[in-house]
C-alpha cells in the first residue's frame, strides 16, 4: 500500500467514527387557524351586544354579553387581520371586583339565522355558543333601540357546564 492510500484509509476510518446527526428540521411559526375555521354569511347588520335575559354563572363569572361585529369586522378577521383583544364575535364574562374575560374565537360560523362560536380561556376552559337568531325580533329590537324581547336563543357551554335554552336580548351599545 502506498503512503497516499494509507492516509486515505486513515481519513475514511476516522470519518466513520463520527456520529453524524442530521440538522433538526426548521421550526417555523405555529400556523394560524385556517380561514375555513371562520365563516360568516350574513346579508344584514347583526352587530351589537346580545345580553342574557337571565344570569348565566360559571365559576363565579357571569356572561356579560355575546358580541357580534359589523360585516367589515368579519371580513377583516377572515382575511387574516386578527387582534389579541378583539374579534367580530366574542363572549365576555365578568366577576364583581375582577377584570372582564373576553373569550375570542377558535372557530365560528355566523349566518342570518345561526350563531356558532368556540373559544378557550385559561380560567373557564372551553367556551362555546350554538344558537338561532330571530330576524324579526332583531329588526323590532333595532327599531325600538333595544326591545326587551329575546332575539337570540341557544346553548352556552363554559367551565364544563352546558346552559341550554338561554335567551338573549339585543343592545346596540353606547
Amino acid at each position: 500500500m502506498t503512503r497516499s492510500g494509507a492516509i486515505l484509509l486513515t481519513v475514511l476510518a476516522l470519518a466513520a467514527c463520527d456520529d453524524f446527526k442530521p440538522a433538526p428540521a426548521a421550526k417555523g411559526p405555529t400556523a394560524a387557524p385556517a380561514a375555513a375555521d371562520f365563516k360568516s354569511r350574513i346579508s344584514g347588520d347583526l352587530s351589537g351586544y346580545y345580553i342574557p335575559a337571565a344570569p348565566i354563572a360559571v365559576d363565579g363569572y357571569r356572561v356579560k354579553a355575546l358580541f357580534l361585529g359589523q360585516s367589515a369586522d368579519f371580513a377583516a378577521w377572515e382575511g387574516g387581520s386578527k387582534s389579541g383583544s378583539f374579534a367580530p364575535v366574542m363572549i365576555e364574562f365578568e366577576k364583581d371586583g375582577a377584570e372582564t374575560i373576553r373569550v375570542l374565537p377558535k372557530t365560528y360560523e355566523i349566518t342570518d339565522g345561526r350563531v356558532r362560536f368556540e373559544g378557550t380561556d385559561p380560567r373557564l376552559g372551553n367556551v362555546a355558543f350554538n344558537g338561532t337568531l330571530d330576524q324579526g325580533a332583531l329588526a323590532t329590537a333595532r327599531r325600538n333601540l333595544g326591545e326587551e324581547a329575546p332575539v337570540l336563543t341557544g346553548t352556552v357551554r363554559a367551565g364544563g357546564t352546558a346552559f341550554g335554552n338561554q335567551k338573549f336580548r339585543w343592545y346596540g351599545g353606547d
